[in-house]
This record gives C-alpha cells, structure tokens and sequence, in this order.
C-alpha cells in the first residue's frame, strides 16, 4: 500500500473527515464539491452579488470573495444578504492574506475563511538567514499568538476553514529550513494545522497549491502521507493556481487536479482561469464526474501491487536510446515524440497528397512527428511506397499498424521502400507468447528497417513476454491497449509499466490517447482534451512516455496541438511561450483577460521563456518561482516588471508595459522575431 493512497492502479477515495461549509458537506462520503472565486471588487457588492449569483446557477457549491482589508470584510454582510433575499443559499468563502482583522471581520458573515500560512500573521522579507532551533521555536510561538484569535472565533462560531498553501508564498522560516519545495508547503500549511488542533477546533480543509502541476501533484501527496503520520485526516481541496487561460489553462488544471483524483484523492476542486468564472465550472464538473464514476467500493478493491515510482520526486523513467526517423531519437535525454493518427486509409492519403504542396506545408507547419496509419487492407498497404516517398520530407517516422492478416504482405512491400531517413514504426499486436511468431514479427520488422512496437494488454503479461522483450529491448517499443483494462486507463498503464520496471525491461514507451470507450461511452469532441489531459498528464508527471499520441481527433492539425499541448502543461516538452496567469479577483489592478491575451498575442512564439501576469504582488514575487520574466500590477494603471523574482521596473504606466516587457526579454537575450515578420 502507497503512504499517500490505498492504490494507484485503481481510484479508490481516501477516507476524510466531513467538514460543513454551511450546508454542503466536504469530505466523508460527499460527493467532490465544484467552487470557484468572484473577480469583481468586493466593495462593489452588488457586482459580486451578481456574479455570485451567475456562478452558483451554472452549478457552482461554493464561491469565494477577497477581502483584503477589513471594509471588504465587512462588506460581506451586505453581499451574503442579499444572496439570500434572492434565495440564493450558496456558502461564501472569505479569502484572506495578510489581515488578521479582515479575518476577524468576515468569519462573522460567511461560512468558511481561507488563510495563506506564507501571508497571515508571518514574516515575509525574503531574506537568507538561518533559524537555530531556539529561534524557530519563538517563531512558532510568535504565530501561535497571532493565529489562536481566528482558530478560536470560527470554532465559537461553528465556521469552516481552509489552510491555503501556495508554492509561491512561503515564509522566510519555512524557506530557510525547507526551501522552496513541496515539503516545506506541507510543513507550512501543518505548523497551522498543530495550532488549530491545540485549541481543539478540526473543521479544515486542506489545499497545496502550485502553477506547475508536477510541484502541486507532489505536494498534495506529500500532505497526505505526513498527516497520516499525525493521524489527521482532512478533507483537500485541489486547484493548479495562476494556470491562465484557454486551452493550456484546461490542460493544465486536468493535469494537475486529475492526477490527484485518480489517485482517490481530492474533495472539491476550483479550476482557475483567467477568464470569466463561469467558465471554470465545466471544466471542474467534468473531472469531478470522471472520478466519481472510476471510484471503487472495498467490494471491488484489487490487492495493493508494487509500485517503484517515487510519487514524491519526478524521475523519468530509464529507456535505451532508439532511433525515430530523420534526426530526432527517442531516449532518456530526448523530449516525448508526437505521433498522430490519420482518420484516412493510407490509400486515401495517397491520393490526396499528390502533387499537392499545401498539404504538405500544413502537416510540417503542424510539427507532426509521426504519422499513424492503420492498415487493414491489401489496398492500404499497396499504397504505403507511394505514400512513404510523398511524405519522406514532410515527416520524421511513418508509423504502420497492420492488421494481421495482412501482415506478411506489409513486410513484403515494406522491404521494397527506398527511403531509409524516414523512420518507420511497426505495430503489431502479438498475441499470446510464441517464441518462433514473435521472433518472426521481428525479424520482418528488422528486414523493413522499421522499429518493431509490441502493442500489449498489461493484464496479460508474462515472465516469458517480458524476458524476450529485454534481450531485443534495442529495437523494439512499448505501448499498452487499454480497451480491456480492468481499471482506469493510467492505473492499466502504471501496472504495465511496473511490469516492465520489474524485469528490467529499457525499451521505450508509447502512451496512446483513446477514449476509453469502457468506462466513457459517450465522449464527445469537447470532451477530448480532458480525457487525453487525464490519460496523459498523470503519466508523463510519473516519468512515463517517450512518446505520446492523440488518436480520435479527426483534424490532424488540432490534434497535434493538443499533443503538445499536453506535454508543455505536463513540463515533459516545452514547445512555446509558457504564460503563469493568475484567475483574477477583487485585488486586481488591471483587467487580466485583455492583458493576458495582448501579451500572449505579442510573445506566444518565444519557445522556452516564462511569462508571469499578475494583477497584484499579493503572495509575493515567489509566486512567480518558474516564470523568466513577470507583468505585476502594482498601483492602479501602473505595472512593475519583473525578471524572475526580481522587480526591475516599476510603475510602468499600463499602456507602454506590453511594449517595454519586450524591451526587457530582448536585453536579456530571450526575444525573436516571430515567423513571417520583418521589422525595419
């Protein structure tokens, strides 16, 4: 059994304590709670009335203000009154950072008050120092004083509370003992937890959040396990904080929070866009569904399995170096490859591709590495030396999945193929071990100058598979069908891969994105990105993949978009501009939507560099941790740029920011023209 979950293969939910925000339980047998936070000012309170309104009709549970100082809090009271005159009964959230007294305010007229450990009532100068043992403990007992006050008028009050962690937030004490990692986020938010369980008072709710899915994944894990070492129990609430907007921002958040659901982990879940809040509410609904129909009761429970992935340390997993086609490799060093699959037989493509040069621009343009053929025809594989001679300049790797009673007849016409610099992948699916049959496959797929891919059920491996697979390990892959898997889909492939971690078997993995029809039997085409963000982003957080494919998307263009997507919001392959954009809230000082689609409208093509946009400098510039350069609002139409968590400039007026930002990426070497423009 894992510190941190009863299984990894299966989503079996972790036990909590119930916690009452009002009238909606968290945790215990609840079902997962969708929340999200107003962006309005909280003094202009019939704005947030409204928008609190809106947010709970497209079935929001409950919705968080800010109240940065004590007028906001205040505020509140108006706010929750005239919800319930408009019969609107939604718990309401207090978000505080650096006021006790705004704490003290508002726990009067809502139900649950969230603090930042990093912010309430601590010392941040962002200095180095070291803390002697004594020292530390003053500063415990310093914040014991300081906190005791809140813990104990919630507890009078019969008021929920969340203890807020952010990567970006942390004290001077915690970083100088525990560093900037997940563990001193745990030991941030439980130093809080000590003082609120010493005055009796239990009614917490617990979240880690961070804007790098790996970081936050860690970190939920990390609390999971040392509260089970203190025989606490309470309830988490998941989000990936500062994820942005769009697309990256939905795969992101499904990366990071999906990672956590499928471990059984997780009770609500706020999925933070920089958009209208609105907008979050899908999204946290369609993960929130997924996990509950993978939940398993303890009548369906599998016996824990070993599992040598470390869940508290990213470490991909070792392969042997292969080659893919053209200059690219697959290896340990190599980023993930991307393979996409043609909705069209390869005698079809044949006869669209000839002679037809945009075709060709449009699938370099896409960065299509490889390109998926399905061949279950004589007619489909009649065509592949035409198509292969067609497409030798446009991709990488022709990857051909034949159907088995035509595999003799691929070989044959594979062999005659004169283009030896595209790569080609063979996938064939074995069958039971015969050693004479595989050795075969393989010897037709050495005879094509093609790398054999054994494409194999993980509930049916054996010792004898997997020990001829190590000893031809060098010219072969891995990838796992998960149409007949007993569990979810990443459990089926975590079996499989700990399958092959436990021969000793090198050879590299291919994770296939398809709808797993199973247990989903109605996905749609908006439905795809979450479930290939879930398919995928857990693994590639687990160092697993070295090449990933998106496979029922009909438009092959977009599919490739989503593949890298994918693997950027995974931190497996960056292929562009990383933005860290935070949600908005009543604290922000300029309009974060327009701003962050102007900036990424200006640098999206900057592959590699990170770009912070902040409304406001509340969690400090460690917010920021992996960003390269930072847009923070720091006074009404003014902005102070960062580079990296340093301020650089400041009070920029707003409408000459986006132009000196770039300024500031130029003189620091990380500025390119993008494609198709010629400057004076």
């Amino acid at each position: 059994m894992n510190s941190y979950c009863y299984s990894r293969s299966q989503t079996i939910r972790q036990t909590t304590r119930e916690v009452m925000v009002g009238h909606v339980g968290i945790g215990g047998g609840n079902p997962i709670r969708v929340q999200s936070m107003t962006t309005t000012d909280t003094m202009d309170v019939e704005a947030t009335v409204q928008q609190s309104i809106a947010l709970a009709e497209v079935g929001c549970e409950i919705v968080r203000i800010t109240a940065p100082n004590t007028k906001a809090a205040a505020a509140l009271k108006d706010i929750k009154q005239k919800l319930l005159d408009a019969k609107i009964d939604v718990p309401l959230v207090a978000d505080i950072h650096f006021t006790p007294n705004a704490a003290m305010e508002a726990v009067n007229h809502v139900e649950k008050v969230r603090v930042n450990p990093g912010n309430y009532a601590d010392r941040k100068k962002f200095k180095i120092r070291e803390y002697s043992d004594d020292q530390y403990e003053e500063e415990l007992e310093r914040l014991y004083t300081a906190f005791s006050p809140l813990v104990l008028r919630c507890k009078a009050l019969g008021k929920a509370m969340r203890i807020g962690t952010n990567h970006g937030s942390l004290s001077d004490r915690i970083m100088n003992r525990y560093g900037d990692t997940p563990l001193g986020m745990v030991e941030s938010a439980l130093e809080f937890i000590r003082i609120a369980e010493s005055h009796g008072y239990q009614e917490i709710i617990l979240s880690m959040k961070a804007s790098n899915p790996k970081v936050m994944i860690e970190a939920y894990r990390l609390a999971v396990a040392k509260m089970a070492e203190e025989n606490m129990a309470y309830p988490l609430h998941l989000g990936v904080t500062e994820a942005g907007d769009g697309e990256d921002a939905r795969i992101k958040s499904t990366i990071g929070i999906g990672s956590l659901l499928y471990d059984g982990l997780g009770d609500t879940i706020r999925v933070s866009l920089t958009e209208d809040p609105v907008y979050e509410i899908p999204v946290a609904q369609a993960l929130a569904q997924r996990a509950m129909a993978l939940w398993s009761g303890e009548d369906e429970r599998e016996e824990p399995w070993h599992d040598s992935i470390d869940p508290y340390t990213y470490t991909r997993r070792p392969v042997i170096q292969q080659g893919f086609g053209g200059d690219a490799s697959i290896g340990p060093k190599e980023p993930p490859r991307v393979i996409i699959a043609s909705p069209h037989h390869p005698r079809q493509i044949r006869d669209i591709l000839s002679g037809v040069a945009q075709v060709h621009s449009r699938l370099r343009d896409s960065k299509i590495e490889g390109l998926l053929l399905s061949v279950q025809s004589s007619e489909d594989a009649e065509a592949l030396p035409v198509l292969m001679e067609s497409l030798c300049s446009t991709l990488k790797a022709i990857v051909v999945e034949t159907h088995p009673a035509i595999r003799d007849l691929a070989h044959d016409i594979l062999k005659r193929r004169a283009e030896k610099e595209l790569g080609v992948l063979w996938v064939v699916e074995p069958g039971p071990f015969n050693m004479s049959e595989w050795d075969k496959i393989r010897r037709q797929a050495r005879e094509t100058l093609a790398t054999l891919v054994l494409d194999l059920d993980p509930e049916r491996l054996t010792d004898d598979m997997l020990t001829w697979i190590r000893m031809h390990e060098n010219e072969i892959m891995v990838s796992f069908n998960q149409s007949n898997a007993s569990t979810h889909a990443v459990g089926s492939v975590r079996r499989g891969a700990e399958w092959l971690a436990f021969k000793e078997v090198r050879a590299p993995l291919w994770i296939r994105c398809r709808a797993n029809t199973q247990i989903f039997p109605h996905t749609t085409p908006g439905d795809r990105l979450i479930e290939y963000s879930l398919l995928c982003g857990p693994l590639l957080c687990d160092g697993l993949g070295d090449v990933i494919s998106v496979e029922d998307e009909p438009d092959m263009v977009k599919a490739t978009a989503l593949a890298y997507n994918i693997l950027q919001g995974a931190k497996a392959r960056i292929s562009k501009t990383e933005f860290v954009a935070c949600p908005s809230c009543g604290r922000t000082l300029f309009d974060l939507q327009s701003t962050t689609q102007k900036i990424r409208s200006r640098t999206d093509h900057l592959k590699g560099v990170t770009i912070a946009i902040m409304g406001c400098i509340v969690n400090g510039p460690g917010e920021m941790a992996d960003a390269d350069f930072g847009y923070v609002g720091g006074a009404p139409g003014k902005v102070n740029l960062y580079v990296g968590k340093t301020p650089v400039k400041y009070n920029v007026p707003e409408d000459e920011a986006v132009d000196q930002l770039i300024d500031l990426i130029a003189e620091h070497g990380k500025w390119t023209e993008p494609v198709g423009v010629v400057n004076d």
